[in-house]
């Protein structure tokens, strides 16, 4: 997997358009940040710092935990995850444009004792065996091929009794052939898999304990009202970023809420635990 094919995703491009953003906020681009100012802008995955803040809760990080995120964007959960509970976070993202936004983000934030950015493939990336307490991720593992190979990594980096926390998307039922190239061009969605091949690759990787939890209805809800919100603050968005960042994100938000609505496409919260 690449970097650069990944940019089919339009939520992907012109990621510094987070600092137009801030900018329109009354933020200079030198002003010091805190994770709250920021958080309505920095959180790409669905029901904000209010899905991290579950994910804390869940895996009980806390200020001795050293949590490993999967995906990790412009670094919005991250720095969530390391304000809230005063841990230590490697934030891992394959994206160079991305981790330098985040790496930026972070220092406004005064976070960058807490919070390493790691630029890097999860599938080839060195993770060091048995140092992490939680691996954490919010709708990034769809994007990663070779699932088997991926999991595996996910359970030997983490510790004895260690949590892995995922919210990701997986097959309901047999996409048409526009809604497959919908997967695979404007979501790049790598690694589609049924709940049954989700929870049995998650066991052959070693953990236990596994809970499939299904979020469909409620992630459909979400994009529904997200798509238009954005529509109807059409307006603002392009005074501040120009159409070709509103129309790719728009056609981005329709085709999740297309997607959705169809009925072959699910969103679930997976967690795991490693035996020890």
């Amino acid at each position: 997997m690449t970097a650069d094919a990944i940019k089919s995703m339009k939520l992907y491009s012109q990621v510094d358009r987070v600092f137009r953003d801030l900018r329109a906020a009354g933020i200079a681009d030198d002003a010091p940040l805190s994770v709250d100012q920021l958080s309505q802008f920095d959180q790409y995955h669905y029901f904000g710092t209010e899905a991290v803040e579950a994910a804390i809760r869940h895996a009980g990080i806390s200020p001795a935990s050293h949590v490993l995120e999967i995906g990790a964007g412009i670094g919005g959960p991250a720095r969530v995850i390391a304000d809230r509970s005063g841990c230590s976070v490697t934030a891992l993202e394959l994206q160079p444009d991305l981790n330098e936004v985040a790496t930026s983000l972070t220092a406004r934030c005064g976070l960058s004792e807490r919070v390493d950015h790691a630029c890097g493939d999860a599938l080839t990336y060195a993770l060091p065996d048995e140092t992490h307490d939680a691996l954490v991720s919010w709708l990034a593992l769809f994007h990663i091929p070779k699932r088997d190979r991926l999991f595996a990594r996910c359970h030997a980096t983490l510790k004895p009794g260690g949590v892995f926390y995922a919210e990701d998307l997986y097959k309901l039922g047999d996409f048409t052939p526009e809604q497959h190239e919908q997967l695979t061009q404007m979501v790049f969605g790598q690694s589609m898999s049924t709940e049954d091949e989700y929870v049995a690759a998650l066991k052959a990787a070693g953990f236990a304990d596994v809970r499939f939890d299904n979020r469909t209805a409620s992630w459909t809800d979400f994009c529904v009202t997200r798509l238009a919100a954005y529509r109807a603050a059409r307006a603002r968005h392009l005074s501040i970023h120009g159409p070709a960042v509103v129309d790719g994100l728009t056609e981005f938000y329709q085709t999740m809420v297309d997607l959705f609505e169809s009925g072959n496409l699910g969103g679930t919260v997976v967690t795991a635990r490693k035996s020890g």
